[in-house]
């Protein structure tokens, strides 16, 4: 039987308080809340594919991503707040406004992540090793395409961006976005039928969590959505489709 723990980082009681977390904290409890239950829903009986494991790079995150709309949805809000003296739960206006902050400046965030898989991508498809020259230079280049905020000539970031060179992500940090495009799309589909929808949910079940790394992710989105992953629903839910 799978076994998954999360373990956390959050504030602690203090004294006679119990502990208060932010919302930032329950997107971060909810997404990987996602990956616990990809790895306990499991079907397949060998370790090495079955849960999270042997499931392709760019399509890992999709159950945690998916999972956390439900950190943004007005219901669950509501179910799991608490006001600390009268019980009450967050009330709708407060609700509307943190759901604004989730689209604010969101264009910006999305062209800082391209720009970081782009420099990614073409810094890793080079024939031959770049010289630190030739790094700033791609950057440079990049940034003079993507960036609509120019940061100081002085600016070093590259010498910084661990992920591609000591964190894993190197050719592979387009993931990143890539993830939130299937997780966005494949919540659409409960947008269509209803967030709680259970004949969705356990197409959902079969056709993505159950079957872990055994068969191609592709293969398994197709199965559950009818057709390939689609932009749109991720520039929906960022506040910048037409």
């Amino acid at each position: 039987e799978p076994v998954a723990h999360l373990v956390c980082n959050f504030a602690p009681p203090q004294q006679d308080q119990p502990s208060y977390i932010t919302h930032n904290d329950v997107v971060t409890l909810f997404h990987e809340f996602g990956h616990s239950i990809h790895h306990l829903l499991t079907e397949v009986d060998y370790p090495s594919i079955g849960g999270i494991n042997g499931v392709a790079w760019d399509a890992v995150e999709l159950p945690s991503q998916f999972f956390e709309n439900y950190a943004w949805h007005p219901d669950v809000l509501k179910g799991i707040s608490q006001h600390r003296e009268t019980g009450a739960a967050l009330p709708d206006d407060r609700i509307e406004t943190l759901q604004r902050t989730r689209t604010f400046q969101a264009g910006l965030a999305m062209l800082r992540q391209l720009e970081f898989a782009l420099f990614d991508f073409r810094l890793h498809s080079r024939a031959e090793p770049a010289t630190s020259d030739q790094v700033q230079a791609l950057l440079d280049a990049i940034r003079e395409e993507i960036a609509v905020i120019r940061v100081p000539a002085f600016n070093r970031f590259q010498c910084s961006f661990s992920h591609i060179f000591a964190g894993g992500y190197a050719a592979g940090y387009y993931s990143y976005k890539w993830a939130e495009v299937l997780a966005a799309d494949a919540f659409s589909s409960f947008e269509e039928s209803g967030a709680f929808d259970a004949a969705t949910a356990e197409r959902f079940r079969k056709s993505i969590l159950a079957v872990g790394g055994s068969r191609d992710a592709m293969a398994s989105f197709v199965e559950f959505r009818g057709r390939p992953p689609a932009l749109e629903p991720l520039l929906r839910q960022s506040g910048l489709a037409e």
